[in-house]
């Protein structure tokens, strides 16, 4: 019951996430999938969660925790993000362990995967994807985006178009499509969708905003590649039976 996307390029990161957690008929749930640490300066990082929400909320708590006891290992003190993905992997894992001892939890999957990004000063962007295992991968200029949940619906518009060189709103507007088009053909990915992009060297979240199906912006672009898709395909190249009879016979 989830779908995010993460997607690097040149300019930076997009992050997008739905924030629907249950959707059966007559109950349907939200909860917000993107969290954000920001530190101005210093570094800035983007986490993304799909799996058992009360493991991702003990993993959440633990990271935050640490970084107000100012622990040894906190996300205000690792150099490099390669070290923040060990961290964070690390907390799930243990999450995870303690999550399955709880009793109402018996014979319940446990397990989340997470998508992290961000930049600390002095190095470049980057993107990482955090399996139930603790182990992770990282996004490339081949794999310049990486999901979490309901991929399949929104895969083939990012194969098409995302690019490293690619404008970072372009990107963002790209996620915005791949989302649309899973919430169109998946009842338990839904509104509404948050949306943050970090810009190379901002060291901070550049932009950031929440949209609803009525959100003005949302609603253009919807109904804009709805129609667009439609006029393409009435644009291709035409059956043989559909073409004139040769005049020179």
């Amino acid at each position: 019951m989830t779908y995010c996307v993460g997607i690097e390029v040149d300019e930076g990161l997009v992050f997008a996430a739905d924030t629907r957690t249950n959707a059966s008929l007559d109950d349907v749930r939200v909860y917000r999938k993107l969290h954000v640490f920001e530190y101005p300066g210093q570094a800035v990082f983007a986490l993304m969660s799909a799996g058992n929400l009360a493991t991702t909320q003990l993993a959440l708590a633990r990271i935050q925790r640490d970084v107000d006891d100012a622990a040894e290992r906190n996300l205000r003190n690792f150099r490099h993000l390669f070290e923040v993905a060990e961290y964070v992997g690390q907390i799930l894992v243990s999450s995870q362990v303690d999550t399955s001892g709880r009793p109402e939890f018996e014979g319940v999957s446990t397990q989340a995967t997470l998508i992290l990004g961000g930049q600390i000063a002095g190095e470049r962007p980057g993107m990482y994807m955090i399996y139930p295992l603790g182990n992770a991968i990282a996004s490339s200029p081949e794999t310049p985006y990486l999901q979490v949940g309901e991929s399949k619906y929104g895969k083939p518009i990012l194969d098409r178009i995302i690019r490293a060189d690619m404008r970072l709103e372009d990107a963002a507007r790209t996620a915005l499509v791949s989302l649309d088009s899973t919430i169109r053909s998946n009842l338990s990915v839904g509104m509404p969708i948050d949306l943050a992009l970090i810009r190379r060297d901002d060291l901070r979240v550049t932009e950031r905003m929440r949209l609803d199906a009525d959100t003005p912006l949302y609603a253009d672009i919807h109904a804009n590649w709805s129609r667009k898709l439609a006029e393409a395909v009435h644009t291709l190249p035409r059956f043989p039976w559909e073409l004139p009879d040769d005049p020179s016979g």
